[in-house]
Formats: C-alpha cells, sequence, structure tokens
C-alpha cells in the first residue's frame, strides 16, 4: 500500500479506477466494464487502486501500455506493518476512533462520521490507525460505546466476542484508507462501499472530483449478506451502520454519481445524492463481437453464465429447472462460469440440491469456457435468476446473440430486456419454470423474442455509446476542477500578482 501512482503523461486526462474484488484482478460483469472504459480510451491514462482479497491475487487481464500497474491494497493478507502511537497521540487516535463509532450507532451523532472518517484516513496514511485498532485499547473502546444504555443497540447486550469481532472487521474495512489517494485528473469508483475510500480522501485533500458509478447497489448488497451473516446483531448493527453512512458520504461528496440503471438512482436519490449530480449511463456491448449465436441446441436446453455466487441464486434456477424437466424429461441445464475462491461450498450445495431433487444427471457445471458465445448458443433460452443485479452484461450480450431470456426482475433487468424477453420475480422457481416453458414449446416466439433482443440492442446499448458517454464525463469533470483550481489560486494571491 505504499506504492505510489504515476505522473500523468504530458496532455494526456488521467483517471484512476477504484475497484473491489473485480478489475484487473478477476473475471464478472464489472471487470468487463472497466476493459472496455481502458480499452476505448487509449489517449486517456489510467491508473487503478485495486481492492483486493490477500495481495497475492494474479491480474486477470491483460493491462494496455496506459494502464499503470495496479496499486493493491489487500483486505485480507498479512496485517500492515508499524506500531500504533503512544500517550497523547494515541488518546488522540482513539478520541476520533470513538466519535467515528459513534456516529455508526447514535442517530444524533450521524454528522459526524464524515469529520471523524477523515481524521481516521489522516491516521491510517501516517501508518497508525491499523496497529492501534488491534489493541486491547480498541476494543474497550467500542464496549465503552456499546454499554451507552441510551443507545439501541445496548439492549442487544453486546458480549466480549462481538466487540472483538467488530473491531476486527471494522480494521480490515477501512484499511483502504491507507492507500496512497490520486492526487490529479478525475477518481472513478466503480462500486460504492470501500472501493471508494480512496477516492473520497483525494476529494478532500487534492480536490480530485470523484465519480461514482453502481452497477449493483453496494448497500442493498450489504443489507442481503448480512442478513444470513454469521455474526450476532449488536455487530451487524455497526458494520451496515458503517456501510450506511459511507454510502451516503459518498453520494454527498460525489461530483456526479452515473448508476448503470434507473433502479439504482431511486436508492442513490433516498441515500442522499442530489439528483442534478445523477446521470443514468447504460452498459454496453459490441454487436459485431456478439453475432446472431446460430442454429440452437438439438435437445431442449437452458444456459446460464456467470460467476457462482449466492447473489446469483442458483438454487432457484435448478429448483426451476425440476419442474421443467417433469414436463419436458429431455430437458438441460448448463451452467458456465468459474467458481470465485471461498465460493466452492456454494457450489457443491448447489450440487448436493440438484441430485436430491432427482436431476444431477441434467444439471451440469461447465466452467469458464473459452469463448462466453458458446454459453449463450449452448441454450433455446438463456436464464439468469440473481437477486440483484445492476444492467447485467450477460443478459445484454445474450440479447446481442439472437437469444430468447428469462430473467429475474431485479436491478436495471426490465430496462434491459423491454418487451424482448420475460421477466420474472426473484427466488420464486414456478414463475420462471412457466416462463421457461412457454418459450422451449414455442420455437417462432423464441425466434422472435431473439431478433427483437438484438435489434435492442444495436439501438440502445452499444459500447460506443457507453465510451463516448464516459469520454465526456471524464473530460467535463476534469475541467471543472481545473477551473476550480485556478479560481482558487487566483482569489487566494495578493492584489496585482494577475495584471
Amino acid at each position: 500500500m505504499a506504492e505510489s501512482l504515476r505522473a500523468p503523461r504530458s496532455g494526456a486526462p488521467m483517471v484512476t479506477l477504484l475497484t473491489e474484488g473485480t478489475y484487473p484482478h478477476s473475471h464478472g460483469g464489472v471487470s468487463v466494464w472497466c476493459d472496455q472504459l481502458v480499452g476505448g480510451m487509449p489517449d486517456f491514462d489510467f491508473q487503478v487502486i485495486a481492492v483486493t482479497g490477500t495481495g497475492r491475487e494474479s491480474l486477470a487481464w491483460e493491462l494496455p501500455a496506459h494502464v499503470s500497474p495496479p496499486v493493491s491494497v489487500p483486505m485480507w493478507g498479512p496485517d500492515p506493518t508499524g506500531a500504533a502511537p503512544r500517550g497523547r497521540r494515541l488518546r488522540r487516535l482513539m478520541a476520533a476512533y470513538e466519535r467515528f463509532l459513534t456516529s455508526l450507532l447514535d442517530p444524533a451523532a450521524e454528522a459526524h462520521f464524515g469529520p471523524a472518517l477523515y481524521e481516521l484516513a489522516h491516521l491510517a496514511r501516517d501508518g497508525v490507525l491499523a496497529p492501534a485498532l488491534r489493541t486491547d485499547r480498541a476494543v474497550r473502546t467500542l464496549v465503552g460505546v456499546w454499554n451507552r444504555r441510551d443507545l439501541p443497540v445496548y439492549a442487544a447486550r453486546p458480549t466480549l466476542h462481538d466487540a472483538l469481532t467488530a473491531t476486527d472487521l471494522l480494521e480490515h474495512a477501512l484499511r483502504p484508507l491507507a492507500a496512497a489517494p490520486p492526487e490529479h485528473g478525475v477518481a472513478h469508483a466503480v462500486s460504492g462501499g470501500i472501493a471508494a475510500l480512496p477516492g473520497l480522501a483525494a476529494r478532500q485533500l487534492h480536490g480530485v472530483p470523484l465519480l461514482l458509478t453502481e452497477h449493483g447497489v453496494y448497500l442493498r448488497e450489504r443489507y442481503l449478506g448480512y442478513r444470513t451473516g454469521p455474526y450476532r446483531w449488536p455487530v451487524k448493527a455497526l458494520l451496515l451502520g458503517f456501510f450506511r453512512l459511507l454510502a451516503e458520504e459518498t453520494y454527498r461528496v460525489a461530483s456526479l454519481v452515473t448508476p448503470g440503471n434507473r433502479y439504482n438512482r431511486l436508492w442513490e436519490e433516498r441515500g442522499g445524492a442530489d439528483p442534478r449530480l445523477i446521470r443514468t449511463v447504460y452498459n454496453g456491448v459490441d454487436p459485431a463481437a456478439f453475432p446472431p449465436a446460430g442454429p440452437e441446441p438439438g435437445a431442449p436446453t437452458l444456459s446460464w453464465a456467470g460467476r457462482v455466487d449466492p447473489i446469483k441464486d442458483l438454487q432457484t434456477l435448478i429448483r426451476a429447472f425440476a419442474l421443467v424437466r417433469k414436463e419436458i424429461p429431455g430437458a438441460r441445464l448448463r451452467l458456465f462460469g468459474g467458481t470465485p475462491r471461498g465460493g466452492e461450498a456454494y457450489r457443491e450445495r448447489c450440487e448436493k440440491l440438484a441430485a436430491e431433487l432427482g436431476h444431477g444427471d441434467a444439471v451440469t457445471f461447465e466452467g469458464r469456457v473459452d469463448d462466453i458465445r458458446d454459453a449463450y448458443a449452448a441454450g433455446n433460452v438463456v436464464m439468469l435468476s440473481s437477486i440483484s443485479e445492476g444492467f447485467p452484461f450477460t443478459l445484454i450480450e445474450a440479447m446481442s446473440c439472437g437469444r430468447a431470456t428469462v430473467s429475474t426482475d431485479v436491478g436495471g433487468v426490465r430496462e434491459a430486456v423491454g418487451d424482448s424477453g420475460l421477466v420474472v420475480p426473484p427466488r420464486e422457481p414456478e414463475a420462471m419454470a412457466r416462463a421457461a416453458l412457454e418459450l422451449l414449446r414455442d420455437p417462432a416466439r423464441r425466434a422472435a423474442m431473439g431478433d427483437a433482443a438484438r435489434l435492442r440492442v444495436i439501438e440502445q446499448f452499444t459500447l460506443r455509446q457507453t465510451v463516448d458517454t464516459f469520454r465526456s464525463i471524464y473530460l467535463e469533470l476534469a475541467l471543472g476542477a481545473a477551473e476550480s483550481a485556478a479560481g482558487t489560486w487566483a482569489t487566494e494571491q495578493p492584489a496585482g500578482v494577475l495584471a
């Protein structure tokens, strides 16, 4: 994390991408989107501050010459080096940390979140925050806040184990504050949450404009994840308070917010983003790179593409397929995509479910495919079963390939599909099965929907439109920052300097 970001080429606009668990260390829709942006703007300089797992992740993407080697911020790697301060400095640090914790738990103190966060950011860049949060003093500070009888969390009787767990989780979540923030150009957070932390610091320290793009709703996904998480309520309340206030601070500070769909916009406005600073920018694909898929498979087949992850809700898809197979015994379900590290248990549960339902022989996990177009061509109908999405690439890629689709009504899915596919409620296998059966039994309707889907992509969701839009936004924000800096410089000079 001590690595510094390079200076821009003379005259080349600079953009720093802020990522978490995606580009350039993993595959997936957001990573594809990042690669599209940098590939479409060779006249820009790009840097990447990437929040990773252990810091040992290899690059999953070949970086063009105008992209600097990424700065990795490992969340779960070795503990950062350094020692906690002592004496007066430690007392000041813990006072700031106590204000920070109180803002997460006391509605009357939420206004202190931003100032406390930026004070902690300064300490993180000095290398003393992480060591201090690994001390008994930090745990005692949290216990002291939790023991306030006027706070709702007191009724949940937080334990010492809760305090140890929550302190550890917060220490890891705040690690991106130690990354050297960009000093020039535009900071572009490609998700909300902890990836935006270096961008918030850059805005405060150097006036670097912060652009926020949310593909999914980061805060909503934290709510979904913590609902079934292995923590007691006091820990969940603290961490969800952190993510909520971090989202609100990011919306407040961002120079511009560019959701990938109108559904995200509703969350952002509710979170305090200025509606005048929100512009919806849809994801796009190159229709020439995703041409019509050609003949359908001989056996009735449902295909799916993505990463094997609980948020994709493959268990609902497998249950829906079991209902389809009762009506069409020869049907198959082919699942394409890798299993991220840590997701092996979920895949095993999905495989076990297919076997328990009596269809293990017809449900195949095919892993990553060299050409994603093969995944779409493998099905008569392409399925999407997620419980949370932004504006999914797999869906518009399948549409560009001319395949009929059945998708869950989450995020921007309905905006993407329009009338060119079937949309069903999430977590309802019966509804998903009915829609799949309708299309499998009607080849003419499938073909008409596939043609309409490809035309919709060509008319509304091309890669060229996406890249051109962000090019204009980068230049607009960079120009605005330069004019603001010039105005500040002019007002600070003695009389006569500009004469």
